[in-house]
């Protein structure tokens, strides 16, 4: 079995503004796991760093309005298609992503403000029954001990 991961979390600098959003915690956790890290922006052609964008009205957009949605959903469905088959246990996702946010995002207007929701990438894996964390679900201890003990004794058999 294998474990998405955000590739930011990871410390690969893929952030919009360059950068990566690195999480001890996260590499710390997934250390001897089979990791498939992840960057459905930089999978859809996205360079780094590249403006920022946010979701307003179901739609992923630029602060200047431009429609980015297409896009956007074209890098999540490149990935989904690249994992396609694998056994994936769990993914743990960059909080408040327009593609990888799990439990809320940036509601469009460029203000800070946050609204429940989940990126694209996030709905495709959940959709696809993969259960999907953020970093900070990992920090409250909101992952369930059962699929990292699953997770780490599938690797040792391996």
């Amino acid at each position: 079995m294998k474990v998405i991961v955000s590739a930011c979390l990871l410390g690969v600098p893929c952030r919009y503004k360059g950068g990566a959003n690195t999480d001890k915690g996260v590499i710390s956790f997934v250390a001897g796991m089979d990791i498939i890290p992840v960057c459905p922006e930089v999978a859809a052609g996205m360079p780094i760093p590249r403006p920022p964008v946010e979701i307003l009205r179901g739609r992923i957009v630029r602060k200047d309005g431009t429609d980015m949605d297409e896009i956007y959903r074209a890098g999540a469905r490149k990935i989904m298609k690249e994992i396609e088959g694998e056994d994936i246990a769990f993914a743990i996702l960059k909080a408040r992503s327009p593609t990888c946010g799990v439990h809320e995002v940036y509601d469009g207007t460029f203000s800070g403000t946050r609204v429940p929701g989940e990126g694209v990438f996030a709905a495709m894996l959940k959709e696809a029954g993969i259960p999907v964390y953020d970093e900070e679900d990992l920090a409250a201890g909101r992952i369930p001990m059962d699929i990292e003990s699953e997770e780490r004794n599938a690797d040792r058999r391996n």
